[in-house]
């Protein structure tokens, strides 16, 4: 596991905890490190989840089927993500399936020895809860501007919105997002050709400039506009 601690380090689970620290839970917590390859299941939607999950190598994404059964990705999680966290120390049943969507490695810690703490009582298992309630209220928060960004009537509103607060993370007009035009479009919830045209046609009125997963917006304040209205 040293290999993977500087990455364990930088995510928000273990935000402010060092190495020689995770070392120390880790001889309580006794964490699995599973190998997946491409279409295996990590979490399984419809199941509980007795474990947290963090990818420490490749990719997955977590997909919710539709009532006519189609699948759309909700996020996709690279080396840091996290899963399964929302539900530790409940008795609900994932509402997503994870599934690996390249080769990839996960690193499992059982919910019961993450939520309370051995005779030791390490004082970094104090701090690693705190910093599970504050990513369990990041991802609330996260999913949230997802919601509102679902419910925009027009695709062109929800480019605008998604487009703008791309820009706000990066701060900056240029800037790259994490999917490609297919993933996009199931993040957006929409067809990929509708989501090409509107594309195009936001480049013809010179609203944005894009290369492959890269975007310039040349006009904020249209896009405001026409987000707003």
């Amino acid at each position: 596991m040293n290999d993977y601690y500087d990455l364990l380090c930088s995510t928000s689970l273990f935000q402010g905890i060092n190495a020689s620290q995770i070392d120390h839970m880790f001889e309580c917590f006794r964490p699995a490190r599973r190998l997946f390859k491409k279409g295996d299941v990590l979490l399984l939607a419809g199941f509980e989840a007795s474990e947290v999950g963090i990818i420490l190598s490749g990719e997955a994404s977590a997909v919710k089927t539709t009532p006519d059964g189609a699948s759309v990705s909700i996020t996709r999680l690279g080396p840091g993500s996290i899963f399964g966290d929302v539900l530790a120390g409940c008795s609900l049943k994932s509402p997503v399936t994870i599934l690996a969507s390249a080769p990839c490695e996960a690193l499992y810690i059982p919910c019961d020895k993450l939520l309370h703490p051995c005779r030791a009582m390490h004082s970094e298992h104090m701090q690693l809860l705190e910093n599970l309630v504050r990513t369990i209220s990041e991802k609330y928060f996260t999913l949230s501007s997802r919601v509102d960004l679902l419910i925009l009537k027009s695709l062109r509103a929800k480019l605008c919105a998604y487009l703008l607060g791309q820009s706000a993370l990066a701060g900056a007009d240029t800037f790259s997002v994490p999917f490609s035009r297919a993933g996009l479009a199931e993040y957006l919830n929409c067809e990929r050709s509708a989501l090409c045209r509107e594309l195009s046609r936001m480049r013809a009125e010179g609203l944005i400039e894009t290369y492959k997963n890269s975007f310039k917006i040349l006009d904020k304040a249209a896009l405001q506009r026409q987000y707003e209205h």
